[in-house]
This record gives C-alpha cells, sequence and structure tokens, in this order.
C-alpha cells in the first residue's frame, strides 16, 4: 500500500508542475502517461517481490508444518519402541517446528492479504492509465480550445469598445471628406467646361458679327475705314435730325 502511496503522491507532483507549465498540451500528457507507464512497471516489479514473499512464507511454513508432523511421527514410533526419552526429545523438536510453522502461518496469511490488495490497488491503476492514454484527445482537445479562447481574449482586451469606434468614426469623416473633394472637383471642372463653350459659341457669334458688317460694307462700296470729312459729318447731322423729326410725328400720331 504504502508503495502505491508514494507513486501516487509522485505522479500527481509531476501532473502538478507540468499542468503549471502547460506549454505544449499534448507534449505533456505524452509525457504524463509516458512516465505512468514506467511508474506502473516500477509497481509492478515491486508487487511481483511481494507476491514472492507471500510465496516463501508459504512454503517455509508448509516445511515447519510438514517437518512437525515428522517428529510427531518419530515420537509415537520412539514410544511403540519403549524409548520414552527419545521420544520425549523427539516432541520437543516437534514443538519446535510448530513454533516456527505458527508463525510463518501468521506471516504468510498476512502478507496474502496484502498482496490480495496491492493486485487489486494495481489493476485499478492500469485501469486508470488505459483510461488516461484513451481521454488523452479530448483532453488535448480542450487545452487547444482553451488557449485559443484565451488569445481571443488577450486580442480583444487590447481593443477597447471606444478606440474601435473612433477609428471607423475618423475612417468615415475621411471618406467624406474624399468624396466632397471629387464632388468640387467634378463641378469646378464642368464650370470650366461650359465658359469655355461659351466663349466658343461667342467667339463664333462675334465671328458672324464681323461677316455681317464686311458685307454691309462691300454693299455700300465701303471696302476699307476712312478718316471722316466735316461734310460726312454734316450729312450725318441732317440725317438725325430727320430721324428725331419723324419719330416726333409718329409720337404726335400715337397721341392723337
Amino acid at each position: 500500500m504504502g508503495l502505491l502511496k508514494r507513486f501516487w503522491s509522485m505522479i500527481k507532483s509531476q501532473l502538478n508542475y507540468l499542468v503549471g507549465k502547460a506549454e505544449n498540451p499534448e507534449k505533456m500528457l505524452n509525457q504524463i502517461l509516458l512516465d505512468m507507464q514506467e511508474h506502473l512497471i516500477t509497481a509492478k516489479r515491486e508487487v511481483a517481490i511481494s507476491i514472492a514473499d507471500e510465496k516463501r512464507l508459504k512454503r517455509q511454513f508448509e516445511e515447519e508444518n510438514s517437518a512437525a508432523i515428522n517428529w510427531e511421527k518419530r515420537a509415537v514410533l520412539a514410544i511403540r519402541s519403549g524409548q520414552e526419552s527419545l521420544a520425549k526429545q523427539a516432541l520437543e523438536r516437534k514443538s519446535e517446528h510448530d513454533k516456527m510453522a505458527g508463525g510463518f502461518e501468521k506471516q504468510w496469511k498476512s502478507q496474502k492479504k496484502s498482496v490480495e490488495i496491492l493486485k487489486k490497488s494495481l489493476d485499478n491503476l492500469s485501469n486508470k492509465i488505459s483510461d488516461a492514454k484513451r481521454r488523452k484527445n479530448l483532453l488535448v482537445a480542450r487545452a487547444k480550445r482553451a488557449k485559443a479562447q484565451k488569445t481571443i481574449s488577450v486580442t480583444m482586451s487590447g481593443v477597447s469598445e471606444n478606440s474601435t469606434l473612433d477609428s471607423l468614426q475618423r475612417m468615415e469623416d475621411s471618406i467624406n471628406k474624399l468624396e466632397a473633394e471629387a464632388s468640387a472637383t467634378a463641378e469646378l471642372a464642368e464650370e470650366a467646361s461650359v465658359d469655355e463653350l461659351e466663349k466658343k459659341i461667342s467667339a463664333l457669334s462675334l465671328g458672324q458679327h464681323d461677316d455681317a458688317l464686311e458685307q454691309l460694307k462691300a454693299k455700300v462700296g465701303i471696302t476699307k475705314a476712312k478718316k471722316i470729312t466735316q461734310q460726312d459729318m454734316q450729312t450725318i447731322r441732317t440725317i438725325e435730325k430727320e430721324i428725331e423729326v419723324e419719330m416726333e410725328a409718329k409720337k404726335n400720331i400715337n397721341i392723337k
């Protein structure tokens, strides 16, 4: 019993140490199983020694008991032969072997009980190790999941909700600014295009007026501008007065 207790104490101590480190869960569990197997082999060896001791005690008990029976037979034979002194000596030897047999019998039965308990404990330990082997993959998966959850939690704790919202708001403001600048640039480009078109149309219109003026000049026989004389000025004034008279006359007619 003490052997298995020491074994379990050693396993628990090593398990707590490895779980505390927990750097590689799968490697850790493989190492634990390997250590448990090695300790199990040691425990089996010790149990085997206990079984051997139990068998040795049983054999010694049987030998002493058999010797006691033989000396009793010799004592009987001595009495039948009329040798009481020899019979007494034989009985003394029988008594010695009886005592030895009683001691060995007591030790043998005690050792036998201990061996039975050790065998049950060893079977229980072997079953637990087999169960640990079956559960290893599940434990590895749980360890990986826990590690992933821890990583996510650490990452999320480093990014506060406000800082995330502020970042999104700054990004949205930047996009709005870019959109406004793009819209303003498009409007300026459109205005510049309209102004250019109006210039072209105005130039075309001026060109048409110039052509009409040239045609009018050709019609009256004026090919190029010349200096206005005093006589031309007098003629112009006369035409203007005639136009004023006609306008005044039309005005009076409208009034009547």
